[in-house]
C-alpha cells in the first residue's frame, strides 16, 4: 500500500505521486493512498487522481497512519518527524550529507529512506537529472531577475544591447545543472565561463555549447580570477550523496563586483559558495559583502 500525501515545504508545489504512477501501482495490484487536495498546486485535480484509481483520504495523518509506502517530493520536515514508523519505506529527495538533524531522525525511526538524489542507475543519477535540468535553467532567469537594479543587483542586462557588453556568467561546475545554466544564458547573449575539474568532460562541453562559451580547468586561482569579472555566478558543483565543496570564500566577495549576483544551486547539498544558507521562494535572497545570494533550497518547485 502506497500513500502520496501533500507537501508541507513553503511554495513546494510539486507532488511525488502523478495520477501515471498511481495507475501503473494500481494496475500492478497495489493501493495507492493520495491526500485529498495534495496535487492541486500541481495542476492536478482529485478527480484526476481517482480516474487513475486512487483512494483519496482526507488528511495527510492518515496517508502517513496507512500507507506501507510513502512517496514524498522534497525531505520530512519536523512536524513530519514523528508520522515516520519503524519498517515503512518513504522515497523522497532527502539531501542528508548537509542535515544531521534529519540524518539522524530517519535512523531513529527504523524506517527504510531512499533518496532519489543518491540512486544510481549504471554510473547515472536518472532522479535527481530531471530536477537538476529544471535548477540549472532556472539559475539563469532568477539570477538574471536579481541582477536587475531594483533587485539589488548591479543593473546589468544578462544578454546585453548593441553598444553595451553582455554580462559575464561564471559557472561553477559543468554536470548537468552547469550544463543547463550554460545553454541558458549563452541562449540570452551572455558571456559564459565553465569551470570543471573533469577535462573530458570540459572537451565535451566545448564541442556542445555556443561560441560565447568558453571552458576553463578549475582551480582556486581560476576561480578568484574569474570572479573578478563576473556579474551572475552560479554554484553546480555535486558530490553524490556527499557536501558540496566550497568554491568560494567569504574573502573571495571581496573580489566581486558591487551588485553581482550568485545563485548556489548546491545549496541543499550545504552549498558551494560558504556565505550561502537556504532561503524560501518567499524570501529568496540575501546579501553579503555587497553580493546579492539567491539561495532557494527547492528552486524546481515552482515550476
Amino acid at each position: 500500500m502506497s500513500g502520496g500525501p501533500k507537501e508541507m515545504k513553503q511554495r513546494e508545489h510539486r507532488v511525488g505521486a502523478v495520477p501515471a504512477m498511481v495507475h501503473g501501482l494500481v494496475a500492478d495490484g497495489n493501493t495507492v493512498l493520495v491526500e485529498a487536495g495534495g496535487g492541486v498546486e500541481a495542476g492536478i485535480t482529485d478527480d484526476d487522481f481517482q480516474r487513475a484509481g486512487a483512494t483519496m483520504l482526507s488528511s495527510a495523518d492518515q496517508v502517513w497512519a496507512e500507507a506501507e509506502m510513502i512517496v514524498k517530493v522534497k525531505e520530512p520536515l519536523p512536524d513530519e518527524f514523528a508520522k515516520i514508523r519503524s519498517g515503512q519505506i518513504l522515497f523522497t529527495y532527502l539531501h542528508l550529507a548537509a542535515d544531521e538533524v534529519l540524518t539522524r531522525a530517519r535512523l531513529a525511526t527504523g524506517s527504510h529512506c531512499f533518496a532519489y538524489e543518491t540512486l544510481d542507475v549504471n554510473g547515472s543519477l536518472p532522479l535527481l537529472t530531471p530536477m537538476s535540468e529544471v535548477a540549472g535553467r532556472m539559475s539563469i532567469q532568477d539570477g538574471a531577475k536579481c541582477l536587475e537594479r531594483h533587485h539589488g543587483g548591479v543593473g546589468t542586462l544578462l544578454g546585453g544591447v548593441p553598444g553595451v557588453a553582455p554580462a559575464h556568467v561564471l559557472i561553477l561546475g559543468g554536470g548537468v545543472v552547469g550544463t543547463q545554466a550554460a545553454r541558458m544564458a549563452a541562449g540570452m547573449g551572455a558571456d559564459v565561463t565553465i569551470l570543471d575539474v573533469n577535462l573530458d568532460r570540459l572537451r565535451y562541453l566545448d564541442e556542445i555549447l555556443p561560441a560565447n562559451c568558453s571552458t576553463v580547468y578549475s582551480t582556486p586561482l581560476a576561480v578568484r580570477h574569474a570572479l573578478k569579472e563576473a556579474d551572475l555566478v552560479i554554484g553546480a558543483v555535486l558530490i553524490p550523496g556527499g557536501v558540496a565543496p566550497k568554491l568560494v570564500r567569504r574573502e573571495d566577495l571581496a573580489l566581486m563586483k558591487p551588485g553581482a549576483v550568485i545563485v548556489d544551486v548546491a545549496v541543499d547539498q550545504g552549498g558551494c559558495i560558504e556565505t550561502c544558507r537556504p532561503t524560501t521562494h518567499e524570501n529568496p535572497t540575501f546579501e553579503v559583502d555587497g553580493v546579492v545570494h539567491y539561495c532557494v533550497a527547492n528552486m524546481p518547485g515552482a515550476v
